[in-house]
């Protein structure tokens, strides 16, 4: 299986989005600092996962939302978000 995932930066205020294999893995590389793009983010909170089969379709959709296309669904997965807390 495959996941594609949001963290939130509390710290930041923003979302980053990802791709992975082994989801509880990659978030304890995040949360500890080991992901480059992330390490100055934290602390970190997964707000949103999708889980696919392939990976071809969890890059596809993960390339989508990193994109400028993606941007309303992103941002209203993060009012959803933010709106329960």
């Amino acid at each position: 299986m495959y996941w594609v995932y949001f963290l939130y930066s509390k710290k930041l205020g923003n979302v980053y989005v990802g791709c992975t294999s082994n989801l509880e893995k990659r978030l304890k590389e995040h949360r500890g600092g080991l992901v480059e793009s992330t390490k100055n983010r934290r602390p970190l909170e997964l707000i949103y996962k999708e889980e696919y089969t392939n990976l071809a379709l969890a890059r596809r959709r993960e390339d989508y939302l990193k994109s400028l296309y993606g941007y309303r669904e992103r941002k209203r997965i993060l009012k959803e978000y933010l709106d329960k807390i």
